[in-house]
């Protein structure tokens, strides 16, 4: 299973934290490393989405002393004021997190991703707590302007430095669905309470993560999602031609960089992050599946659809200004984390977890992941 990751240097210890969407994905992966590290961390999340309970039973069961949990909505003021009142920092990663949920929903999507992000926001204000917030690289839109070619199984950006770096945090900003819109409204507010009121916020804008504790969907969590078709032998719909190509990220590495903004939180306020796996993480879908199937010992029956709204052909992070600023390592290989999803889904599927997906009718979503 996944090694431990280093702790940042300059982490503070014993601090009071909480972490909103805490039982998603991203979120439990996170309080699990915090909780771990001798923090007090308080879990608040509305436990909507199927799976999640799963989650915060998991963290419970580790850290009972340590963690709080709370079932509520971050767009209750009251709530949120209460839950931000002990905090010595705050992770915002609560949210919306599928672009088609908020394509047939998109006042849903609103209230959740720029109000509740703006009530957590004003809770932080009145406290002037530290704020770190996960965006998504979705607020650089489908990037119609980045000529591509396809070659073989992926698609190559023509501009040189691109295909050597990737995006870097001054290309323009360009929201495209709802859920761009309100992850990039959110993001600029996080970004502006820095400038506007001396809040220390910072914004990371991820790219694909994946890890144990993921149950991806097609909407949400493609890594996870190809994985848990394959290991059940079921087919796998690919949205586009599949030749896409997305930097990916193993969740130990994600939260190593949340950990990171917060020890350096004064020196990076009101700045943005692109964190992803960078160019050497850089795979397509196609390349994705057919090392899902040298795992699996078997190919994995797969059907092409129509694009998706917004989908990019080509979105890797330039990850140098978020690796030297932050203080990062190199991040796993990619086919060493899939790997490791692999035989922690494996693991659970089999009944050796107490919360196994053999208890699940439907995968989870993890918030903001």
């Amino acid at each position: 299973m996944t090694a431990a990751r280093p702790r940042p240097p300059g982490d503070p210890a014993g601090c009071s934290v909480l972490i909103t969407g805490g039982a998603g994905f991203i979120g439990a992966n996170l309080a699990d490393s915090l909780a771990s590290a001798g923090h007090r961390v308080v879990v608040l999340d509305t436990l909507a989405r199927p799976g999640v309970a799963a989650n915060l039973a998991w963290l419970v069961e580790r850290h009972p002393a340590a963690l709080t949990a709370v079932t509520g909505d971050v767009r209750d003021a009251d709530l949120v004021a209460d839950c931000v009142a002990e905090a010595d920092v705050v992770f915002h990663l609560a949210a919306q997190v599928a672009v088609t949920t908020s394509l047939v929903a998109p006042r849903e999507d609103f209230t959740v991703n720029l109000g509740g992000t703006i009530t957590v926001l004003e809770a932080a204000r009145a406290r002037r707590v530290p704020f770190v917030f996960a965006s998504t690289n979705k607020v650089y839109g489908n990037l119609p302007d980045l000529p591509v070619t396809a070659a073989n199984d992926a698609y190559v950006p023509a501009d040189p430095e691109i295909r050597r770096w990737g995006i870097a945090e001054r290309q323009p900003l360009d929201f495209h669905t709802p859920y761009g819109c309100s992850k990039g409204g959110a993001d600029q507010y996080v970004l502006d309470y820095a400038r506007s009121f001396g809040i220390p916020t910072a914004v990371l804008r991820m790219s694909c993560i994946y890890g144990p504790r993921q149950m991806g969907t097609e909407d949400q969590g493609w890594v996870a999602h190809f994985l848990i078709s394959a290991l059940a032998g079921r087919p796998i719909s690919i949205y586009g031609d599949g030749r896409q190509v997305r930097d990916i990220l193993h969740v130990s590495d994600a939260v190593t960089a949340y950990r990171a903004a917060w020890a350096r939180i004064e020196s990076i306020a009101g700045q943005a992050f692109n964190l992803g796996g960078g160019p050497d993480n850089a795979v397509s879908l196609r390349q994705v599946l057919a090392h899902i199937e040298t795992l699996v010992g078997r190919p994995v029956d797969h059907r092409f659809s129509e694009w998706r709204a917004g989908d990019q052909r080509y979105y890797v992070s330039d990850t140098r200004r978020a690796a030297a600023i932050l203080g990062l390592p190199a991040p796993m290989p990619w086919r060493q984390g899939v790997a490791d999803l692999a035989a922690w889904l494996t693991h659970e599927r089999d009944g050796g977890a107490t919360h196994g997906l053999r208890d699940r009718d439907r995968p989870l979503m993890g918030a903001a992941g």
